[in-house]
C-alpha cells in the first residue's frame, strides 16, 4: 500500500465512485481503503464505522445536489416547491446505485441542508400551515421519494440497467391466469418519471385535503 494522504472528502468520493461499482452490500472500508492505495486502519481516523461512512456520503450527496441548483421557493406555491425539490432528490438519488439506501436515516455531517429547510419551511407557514404540519408534509412527501427510488432502484440499480427477472412480458405469461394482474406489470415495473410525479401530486392533494391549505 502507498502513504497517500487521505481526508474525510477523499475518502467520501471514492466510496461514492466505488458505490456505483459494487452497490451498498459490496462497499467496506476495507474495499475503499483499496481504491485510495492506503492500509483500512487509515480510514478510521476520519470514521469510526461504516453508518459514520455513509453519513458523509450523503452529505456529498446533498451538496451535489445543491450545486446542481436546487429549486428554491417559488411564488407559484407550496405545491410547486415540493414538486420540484422531490424531484431534484429524486434526480440526485438516481445518480448512484443503492443511492436511496445510502441516503435513507443517513444524518448529515454538516448544516448544508439547513437554509433550504429554511426557506421551504418558512414557504408552507406564511402559506398558512402550522410548523408541526409543515414539518409532517415534509417529512410524508420526503418519505414517498425515498421508498419510490428505493423500490425502482431496486429494479434498475442504474438508469442504464434492469434486474434480472423483471421482463414485464415475461411476467405477464407467467399471471396469465390474473388478466389484470398480468396486465398491470407494464405501469408496475416501467414509467417511472410519469408515475412518480403523479405519484407526488397525489401525495400533495392529499396534504391539502388533511390540513386544508390550498
Amino acid at each position: 500500500m502507498g502513504t497517500t494522504k487521505i481526508d474525510r472528502a477523499r475518502v467520501a468520493d471514492a466510496g461514492l465512485r466505488l458505490l456505483n461499482e459494487v452497490g451498498l452490500d459490496g462497499l467496506t472500508l476495507r474495499a475503499i481503503a483499496r481504491e485510495l492505495d492506503v492500509k483500512a486502519p487509515a480510514l478510521y481516523w476520519h470514521f469510526k464505522d461504516k453508518q459514520a461512512l455513509l453519513d458523509e456520503m450523503a452529505t456529498v450527496m446533498y451538496r451535489r445536489m445543491l450545486e446542481g441548483g436546487l429549486p428554491g421557493p417559488t411564488p407559484r406555491g407550496w405545491q410547486e416547491q415540493m414538486v420540484a425539490y422531490q424531484g431534484a432528490l429524486r434526480a440526485a438519488l438516481l445518480r448512484y446505485r443503492d443511492g436511496a439506501r445510502v441516503y435513507s436515516g443517513a444524518q448529515f455531517t454538516g448544516t448544508d441542508h439547513a437554509d433550504g429547510l429554511e426557506a421551504h419551511l418558512r414557504t408552507m407557514v406564511d402559506a398558512g400551515f402550522e410548523l408541526w404540519q409543515a414539518v409532517r408534509a415534509g417529512t410524508t412527501v420526503n418519505a414517498y421519494t425515498m421508498g419510490f427510488v428505493t423500490e425502482e432502484q431496486g429494479v434498475q440499480p442504474m438508469p442504464d440497467e434492469r434486474r434480472e427477472g423483471y421482463d414485464v412480458d415475461e411476467r405477464a405469461e407467467r399471471l396469465e391466469r390474473y388478466p389484470l394482474a398480468a396486465a398491470a406489470g407494464a405501469e408496475i415495473f416501467t414509467h417511472y418519471d410519469e408515475r412518480f410525479e403523479d405519484g407526488l401530486w397525489i401525495v400533495v392533494a392529499g396534504i391539502e385535503a388533511r390540513y386544508g391549505v390550498t
